[in-house]
């Protein structure tokens, strides 16, 4: 039994085979940073990046004993910049890409590959209030992105395919945008 983000892990059978492991949870709270409870920054940092750290460690030892693996963390496009009323979410966001590299530069001689996708604006529950609460931010995002649409969760899946996949073997420490083009903007 493991204890991750607060949350108790139970590993049960007798497999010790572990291919990829996609980190891909994340949590949110929005708030002033004058007024940012540390409460809800802990929260956030233990859920959006230790248990990051915390899975990848624990397929790694799994994955460098078999000499081969490929681990995918989410990271954002606020790995790159700053945002407004999400501190603890930009932090944890930008600590993923230092820990993608930082694990990557331990492990990838040992087989296991370590990359980053780093989405732009999705529709998501973390971001549906901003189309409800505030549609002029909505429109002004939308027209940034150069596809003007917000992506999906189905336009994550062949950056996935492709990073657990053999095409992707001789690539680790990356962090690949998939945000529309809105990076580029």
């Amino acid at each position: 039994m493991f204890d991750i983000a607060g949350k108790k892990i139970i590993v049960t059978g007798g497999s010790r085979e572990l291919d990829v492991l996609v980190n891909g949870a994340g949590v949110q709270y929005r708030c002033e940073a004058l007024d940012f409870p540390l409460e809800q920054w802990n929260r956030v940092l233990a859920v959006n990046l230790t248990s990051v750290f915390q899975l990848s460690q624990l397929a790694a030892k799994i994955m460098v004993k078999r000499g081969k693996g490929k681990i995918i963390n989410i990271a954002s496009m606020t790995s790159y910049f700053g945002s407004e009323l999400i501190p603890a979410y930009a932090a944890s966001k930008g600590g993923i890409v230092q820990l993608t590299e930082a694990l990557s530069n331990e492990w990838a001689a040992k087989g296991v590959t370590v990359n980053a996708i780093a989405p732009g604006y999705m529709i998501t529950e973390l971001t549906d209030s901003i189309k409800e609460k505030n549609p002029a931010q909505y429109q002004e995002i939308t027209r940034r992105i150069p596809m003007h649409r917000w992506g999906s969760g189905e336009d994550l899946q062949g950056t996935v395919v492709f990073l657990s996949g053999s095409a992707s073997d001789y690539i680790s420490g990356a962090v690949l945008p998939v945000d529309g083009g809105y990076l580029g903007k």
